[in-house]
């Protein structure tokens, strides 16, 4: 079976050949780190599960991400599952691992825990029924499953975009989206290569691309407020040593704000003098990774001069470091265009030095917008471009795009795009009204992006362990969240996000990349800590569900 990137499974079950015979208690959609740690899971409880996964190997987003620099943002270790049979046989090599790491480490956690035997790869869900009973689950290559409980672990990155560019089948050049960027790489050396699009992955690509011999243009309509990575190289002595204080570590991810343990502010933006402030800036920097994001003043979330002060210092810091005067304009505007903290910061390394080489355009879209592609490149309101190759790093219908396109139907029949088609309601970020049974991870309406990825989606499969427990125990055939409690939750979530900054700024967060989607807070803004309280509180009497005892 033909993959987008040409990998070929190594292990597990490569096809549907088998799905017809599937009947199982619980049923895993994803193969990141949701499905692997869930499979884990549900068989230390003694049921029967499987794995469904779209690519030929686990990985979720990282079986896919393979382009030019691409590498998690989310430092070691806590960027890793928990389970001590996993990191007790894992040393890391970067502060800051790249996609080839990830990729080995997600074999040996398969390798540790033995889970391919129950995954199935290349495998599609195009439809999910509940039928009174149980969830009838079907794939694209006509395979059909049975399951009592079914979990989404379909992330919140799968979904691609492809902006709605006019004409942009009329390129006749490679037209490459950064999600399913060729697994052997792209020959660009003497190229004219376009990088549409400017979140990490596009940093990403453009830090490693520039290096190459090509002649490389970037469009950027709104500058990534790109914060210093500080990457290193991590020796084995170092992380053996530490390993007597993992469990502590994963469980301090927990327990905090962010699902990174970092070290909260001593006080208040303004209960600090400017020598005080200016002195935690610069130790954030040279921290490196989210601590300056995550250490800093909170009140830059609400209070826009706070927000403007710590703007300008980064946009100083980055003028620095960038020596053509217009590029600098564009990438590090001294007018802030949005808030900071209020789109997804990426971690950069060289980045800024990279835009500022000679064989680097950079063409500021806000500016000159573009207005079409066309046979040999693309057509501003200013100029044309022509190129040999275009890199498209547009992002993903985030976060509800993936559950969407499985075509999930509730007890009435009601697809889940349409019961979405004005805003989404779940009930604590894990299960949605008329699907009993159903649960998800590193869903909407809950942490998910504003947290470390490990962290959440253990909290929230732990949860759902811990729910099942509870409904075999008491005899429970299904569950099924209350569309009040689901109102509530999203209500909530919308009145906190009213008192920050975000509405201001047009971010995936707020869906606001997507045409026609529902602008909206789509993340729960309290926290972690707050949102494992809450949703483990609501789990002792069946808060906001109604019961179907067996």
């Amino acid at each position: 079976m033909a993959v987008p990137n040409g990998v070929s499974p190594s292990n597990g079950v490569a096809s549907t050949d088998n799905i017809h015979n599937i009947d199982v208690d619980v049923l895993i959609i994803g193969g990141g780190f949701g499905g692997m740690y869930g499979l884990y899971k549900f068989r230390k409880l003694g049921l029967s599960v499987k794995l469904f996964e779209a690519g030929s190997d686990f990985g979720g987003t990282w079986y896919w991400n393979r382009y030019p620099g691409a590498r998690v943002d989310s430092e070691s270790p806590y960027y890793s599952l928990s389970v001590p049979e996993v990191w007790k046989t894992w040393t890391w090599s970067e502060r800051f691992p790249d996609h080839n790491e990830l990729r080995r480490y997600f074999k040996h956690v398969d390798n540790v825990l033995d889970l391919s035997k129950d995954a199935f790869f290349n495998t599609i869900v195009v439809d999910a029924t509940w039928d009174g009973d149980q969830w009838i689950v079907k794939t694209k290559d006509g395979g059909t499953a049975k399951c009592k409980y079914l979990v989404a672990a379909t992330g919140s990155s799968y979904k691609m975009h492809y902006p709605d560019f006019k004409n942009l089948k009329d390129f006749k050049g490679l037209l490459v989206h950064s999600a399913i960027y060729p697994e052997g790489g792209l020959d660009v050396k003497g190229k004219r290569v376009g990088v549409v699009g400017n979140g990490a992955t596009g940093v990403q690509i453009v830090q490693e691309l520039a290096k190459e011999d090509c002649d490389l243009t970037v469009f950027i309509r709104t500058p990534n407020i790109a914060l210093p990575m500080q990457q290193r190289k991590l020796t084995v002595e170092e992380q053996e040593s530490s390993k007597s204080f993992y469990a502590s570590y994963f469980n301090a991810a927990k327990h905090c704000r962010a699902g990174f343990p970092y070290n909260p502010a001593p006080k208040s933006f303004w209960e600090a003098s400017e020598e005080e402030r200016n002195a935690l800036f610069d130790e954030l920097w040279n921290r490196g990774g989210f601590s300056f994001l995550l250490s800093n003043y909170h009140d830059f979330a609400r209070d826009k001069k706070a927000n403007t002060i710590i703007y300008n210092y980064w946009a100083k810091k980055v003028r620095e470091r960038v020596k053509d005067p217009y590029k600098a304009d564009v990438v590090a505007p001294l007018k802030q265009l949005h808030w900071f903290g209020t789109k997804r910061p990426s971690l950069e390394q060289n980045y800024y030095e990279m835009l500022d080489r000679p064989n680097v355009k950079v063409v500021d879209i806000k500016a000159t917008p573009i207005v079409e592609f066309q046979e040999k490149g693309i057509a501003t309101t200013d100029k044309r471009y022509e190129f040999d190759i275009i890199i498209l790093a547009t992002g993903f219908d985030s976060l509800t795009g993936s559950l969407i396109d499985m075509n999930l139907k509730d007890v009435n029949g009601v697809q889940l795009q349409e019961k979405w088609k004005n805003g989404v309601y779940t009930w604590l970020g894990l299960t949605i009204d008329g699907l009993p049974n159903f649960f998800m991870v590193y869903s909407p309406q809950a942490p998910t992006a504003l947290s470390n990825g490990p962290p959440i989606i253990e909290i929230q499969m732990d949860w759902i362990v811990d729910a099942i427990t509870k409904m075999r125990a008491e005899k429970i055939k299904a569950i099924n969240p209350r569309f009040e409690a689901a109102r509530k939750w999203r209500e909530d979530i919308q009145e906190l996000n009213s008192k920050t900054l975000y509405p201001e700024t047009d971010s995936w967060y707020m869906g606001a990349n997507i045409p026609g989607k529902p602008r909206e807070q789509l993340l729960y803004l309290a926290g972690v800590d707050v949102y494992n309280r809450v949703s483990n509180a609501a789990l002792e009497n069946w808060d906001g569900f109604d019961i179907i005892k067996a």
